[in-house]
């Protein structure tokens, strides 16, 4: 096995990754869209198979949100997220500009917090800071 890391993944494979780790789907094209939109994007390939991805989105100012970090459960356990999770840190601090401070957040699925912790990132709620916080929002097809 030779894993090589590319910055461009496909929809058609963000899709095959999100249906692994078992989360809700989204329209192919929403994925294009926001694919398109990431500042940047980290996939491991295997030969030509994608087995895991992760993007970051940024509002261009001082907030950067990790999404979507993924690997192919067979290929979990071989240092491939840690190695996408550092690439994603490592594009972070060669853009932040002395004097800036960047806000990096992220939503753990449950029970990979610890995966998290390893590169500093803190839990939430904590004694200072509430808890992070979603909502899901659905227009039925007709």
């Amino acid at each position: 096995m030779n894993i090589t890391y590319v910055n461009t993944v496909s929809a058609e494979d963000c899709v095959k990754l999100r249906d692994s780790a078992g989360w809700l789907q989204v329209h192919p094209d929403q994925i294009r869209v926001g694919l398109r939109n990431s500042v940047y994007i980290v996939a491991a390939k295997d030969g030509e198979t994608t087995v895991g991805m992760a993007r970051l989105v940024s509002d261009g100012g001082y907030v950067v949100f990790v999404a979507d970090v993924l690997v192919l459960p067979e290929y979990q356990g071989m240092g491939i997220g840690k190695a996408m999770m550092e690439r994603l840190l490592r594009y972070i601090r060669s853009n932040l500009k002395s004097g800036y401070l960047i806000q990096v957040d992220l939503m753990a699925a449950k029970g990979k917090e610890g995966f998290y912790e390893k590169f500093g990132f803190e839990r939430r709620p904590d004694d200072t800071r509430g808890c992070g916080m979603t909502q899901r929002l659905e227009k039925k097809a007709r």
